[in-house]
């Protein structure tokens, strides 16, 4: 690694270790989240977090997908510990869940609870371990090739220096069908590299930020064709120093959807299948939305197009889903309609919606 990259992981455990010391000393609303959309289950289970943990939260969403139960679960770039002893609770104590981060005083706070909240949670044993390493060499921390079920990151991989070495180790260590489920901070265009080793903009997940079109090339060439967006508010920048600085870039926060699956296409294809949802993930009984142009209601077969048929069928997903079809007929491009309602504020996108 240059010494670039080098300056840019000191500046942030900096940030992170010295200069936060509170959700409270944030600059802007990139970094934090005002909890919105969560489901009762993770409502109930942030009840049962300590304060000390929730006081050095700088997330930017809430990416714990459903049906966790069992599941070993990696989160990059864990900080105090939030999302670790959310999923803790959701994979139960047949789970596993990993977290991973650089920093000295944000991996302290975590393991100082780590008694507390396995006594309130009711685990003999528990069922987290916390590692510090970087994002970008999970190998040197033990986390092998396919052994996770589920990945998640709360607006951390905006600050990587070499964000194609995460994306890379990210897909090594998932398991064949696992999911990545993370949220951060996108931009609608490419940020100025006078801008990037900036250590305020850096640190407030800003300089980092990747450019959409930027991202779905990265992951691309990980070889993951198609990725969904589940979720996507603005970001706005009220310190005026900041917005002087960045202003010129749009910037939202983001919580994406991708899986591993190697016979996805690049584009949107029509076989003629069809998918009904049975009603049977927790928290979702009426409908279960995909993405955000997909919202499936429970009972009625929707149209689906080949990569969302896989998505379907051949992930975690599959027991709530009845997919009909298969790929021994093409029908051309896919014209995707999305079954949402209601308003998104991305507007419409290539390669996101079916």
């Amino acid at each position: 690694m240059d010494n670039a990259s080098r300056l840019d992981r000191e500046g942030v455990k900096h940030y992170y270790g010295t200069v936060l010391q509170g959700s409270q000393d944030l600059k802007t609303s990139a970094c934090c989240t005002a909890n919105t959309g969560l489901t009762p289950t993770i409502k109930a289970a942030l009840a049962r977090i300590d304060a000390g943990i929730l006081n050095r939260f700088y997330g930017c969403g809430s990416p714990l997908p459903p049906l966790l139960d069992g599941c070993t679960v990696l989160d990059l770039g864990c900080g105090s510990g939030r999302d670790v002893y959310l999923a803790s609770q959701l994979v139960g104590p047949q789970g596993r869940v990993i977290g991973v981060d650089m920093t000295d005083s944000q991996l302290a706070v975590a393991r100082d609870h780590l008694e507390s909240q396995m006594a309130r949670f009711g685990y003999e044993t528990p069922n987290v371990t916390f590692l510090q390493g970087y994002l970008e060499d999970l190998r040197v921390l033990g986390i092998e090739e396919e052994s996770v079920d589920v990945v998640i990151s709360n607006c951390v991989l905006n600050l990587s220096p070499d964000k194609r070495a995460v994306f890379g180790e990210i897909f090594r260590v998932l398991k064949p069908g696992g999911e990545l489920f993370f949220s951060d901070v996108f931009a609608g265009r490419r940020v100025p590299e006078s801008l990037k080793s900036d250590p305020v903009l850096h640190g407030e997940c800003l300089a980092g930020a990747l450019y959409r079109e930027d991202f779905r090339r990265l992951l691309r060439d990980c070889g993951c064709l198609d990725h969904r967006i589940t979720e996507s508010h603005p970001i706005t920048l009220d310190n005026p120093e900041v917005a002087q600085r960045i202003g010129m870039v749009d910037f939202h926060s983001e919580t994406v959807r991708a899986f591993k699956l190697a016979d996805l296409e690049d584009g949107r294809e029509n076989y003629g299948q069809k998918a009904v949802y049975q009603g049977t993930i927790p928290d979702w009984p009426h409908h279960f939305d995909l993405d955000d142009r997909h919202r499936f209601l429970t009972g009625k077969p929707a149209l689906i197009c080949g990569n969302t048929a896989a998505m379907l069928s051949r992930t975690r997903y599959r027991d709530h889903f009845s997919v009909q079809g298969d790929r021994s007929v093409h029908y051309g491009p896919f014209d995707c309609v999305p079954t949402v309602s209601k308003n998104h504020s991305r507007g419409k996108a290539n390669g996101d919606c079916c």
